[in-house]
C-alpha cells in the first residue's frame, strides 16, 4: 500500500526542513514497522518568499518530490495541486509548521488499514496533549465545528483540524474549490455529502503564537462561515437530487 504525504508550505523555511526529518524518523521507525506501506513525501511551495523555495530546490532526496506553485494562491490551492501529484492508496495532509506531530501517523491510519474507515480526521479536543494558547480561536474553532455539524450531520469535535487522512477512492472525484483556508469546510461537507466513513482520533498539537508565523486569522473565519454555508447546503441539495426517486 502506498502512502503519500502532501505538505502544502508558504514561507516555512525554519520548519519546513525539521518536519520532513521528523516525518522520514517516523516513516522509519517502531511505530509503523509493522506497517506495509511504500511512502511519498509531496510538498507543494505556494509561491514562498522567505527561501523555503530555493531550501527545495536544493533538496536531493529520494523520498521527497517538489512542486512549486506559480505565486501564492492558498492552502486549499496547494493541497488541490499535491492531491493531483499524489499517487499513493493513502493520502494525507502534513503541515509544514510544526504544530502537528508525524508521531501521530499510526493512530491516524489505523482506522483505515483496518478497513473501517474512508476518511480520518485528527482532533485536537479528544485528549491528546497540546500547547494552551488563544482562548478565543478556541471559541471560533468550537463554533465553526458546530455550524458545519449543523449542515453535514456530522459529529466532530475539530472540523479546522490540520490533519485529515483519505483513501484514494474517498478523494477520487472531489475537487477542491475553495483556494484558502476554506479547503477544511469544504472538505469535510463534501465528504459527508458522499456518505463515507469518517473517523475521528486524537492528535498532538503545538500551536503557535502569531510572533511565531501562525497565519491564520479572522478573515479566515468569516470565509470559514461563507463556505461552511455555501457548500454545506450546497451538497445537501445536491444529494436530495441524487436520491431523489425518478418521475413515474
Amino acid at each position: 500500500m502506498k502512502l503519500s504525504i502532501v505538505i502544502p508550505a508558504y514561507n516555512e523555511a525554519e520548519t519546513l526542513p525539521l518536519v520532513i526529518e521528523s516525518v522520514r524518523k517516523v516513516l522509519a521507525g517502531p511505530a509503523l514497522a509493522s506497517v506495509d506501506v511504500e511512502p511519498e513525501v509531496i510538498v507543494v511551495d505556494d509561491g514562498s518568499t522567505d527561501g523555503t523555495r530555493e531550501w527545495l530546490q536544493r533538496l536531493r532526496d529520494p523520498l521527497v518530490r517538489a512542486v512549486f506553485q506559480p505565486h501564492n494562491q492558498g492552502k486549499g490551492a496547494a493541497l488541490r495541486t499535491g492531491f493531483a501529484q499524489a499517487t499513493g492508496d493513502i493520502v494525507l495532509v502534513q503541515d509544514a509548521d510544526l504544530e502537528y506531530d508525524p508521531r501521530d501517523y499510526a493512530v491516524l491510519l489505523t482506522p483505515i488499514l483496518d478497513g473501517h474507515a474512508d476518511v480520518v480526521f485528527g482532533s485536537r479536543f479528544l485528549g491528546g496533549p497540546h500547547r494552551v494558547l488563544y482562548y478565543w480561536h478556541s471559541v471560533a474553532n468550537a463554533l465553526l465545528t458546530q455550524l458545519s455539524n449543523m449542515l453535514t450531520n456530522l459529529n466532530l469535535t475539530d472540523m479546522e483540524v490540520g490533519y485529515k487522512v483519505f483513501t484514494r477512492q474517498a478523494l477520487s472525484g472531489i475537487v477542491i474549490e475553495s483556494d484558502r483556508f476554506g479547503f477544511e469546510p469544504e472538505i469535510t461537507a463534501k465528504v459527508a455529502a458522499r456518505g463515507l466513513r469518517v473517523y475521528e482520533v486524537p492528535v498532538r498539537y503545538r500551536g503557535r503564537t502569531y510572533a511565531e508565523g501562525k497565519k491564520i486569522g479572522f478573515r479566515d473565519a468569516l470565509e470559514a462561515v461563507w463556505v461552511i454555508a455555501r457548500f454545506g447546503l450546497l451538497q445537501r441539495a445536491r444529494l436530495r437530487r441524487e436520491l431523489r426517486p425518478p418521475p413515474p
